[in-house]
């Protein structure tokens, strides 16, 4: 089970702590301009946000200098899911250099992840790569325990995750695939193992529109 490092652990089994660590939560992006401007990519209008997720702004990767002061900023986050009893950490938007307009570049963010990876593996915890196929070599090279792939049934991506990992968590999106996508992928001898069926927004059970199955359900 996968949740937000500000939360508690579900207990359900395995549980993956969710930290944003290539970009801000909408949340703490006021405070983050405010107090660290230098660790955010800038733009003549001010901090670059993600154009998909407007209240993120992207971190600035670019030099080793910047990714040590993130390491010395998201590591304790990470630290923190291991002392909340968490078994794992994924660290969100590690393609961020693909909405940075060339402020970053893939080594930028490979380089961070990595020093993530140092960090949870310190903390006791495994880790996840989240997305990026291109990168799943690489990082699996240089530590990263399995991955976490949202939509690779619907981008034909899986394969690229399964050639370097023995566990890949697929979550599709009934917005995506929908209910008889689903039912058509749990019945291909070759998808992933492990896949989920969520809604886009992440709803609760108590919300219209919250969806969560699994193959086999």
């Amino acid at each position: 089970m996968v949740r937000d490092r500000t939360a508690e652990p579900a207990d359900l089994g395995y549980d993956v702590c969710y930290v944003n660590g290539f970009q801000t939560q909408p949340q703490d992006s006021a405070a983050f301009a405010a107090d660290h401007p230098e660790l955010l990519v800038q733009t003549g209008d001010g901090p670059l946000a993600d154009p998909g997720w407007p209240d993120e702004l992207l971190f600035d990767t670019s030099t080793a200098a910047k990714r040590q002061a993130l390491v010395e900023l998201v590591g304790p986050w990470v630290e923190g899911c291991a002392d909340d009893g968490y078994d794992a950490v994924e660290v969100d938007n590690l393609d961020s250099w693909t909405r940075s307009g060339g402020a970053l570049s893939a080594d930028d963010d490979a380089a961070l992840a990595v020093a993530y990876a140092e960090v949870a593996h310190r903390a006791g915890l495994a880790i996840a790569q989240k997305n990026t196929p291109e990168l799943a070599g690489r990082l699996r090279e240089a530590g990263f325990d399995f991955a976490v792939a949202e939509s690779c049934a619907v981008f034909d991506e899986c394969d690229a995750y399964l050639a370097h990992y023995p566990v890949l968590l697929d979550v599709e999106y009934t917005d995506e695939l929908g209910a008889d996508g689903f039912a058509e992928l749990c019945r291909d001898s070759d998808r992933p193992p492990q896949v989920v069926l969520r809604d886009q927004d992440l709803l609760t059970p108590d919300d219209d529109g919250y969806a969560f199955e699994t193959c086999g359900d």
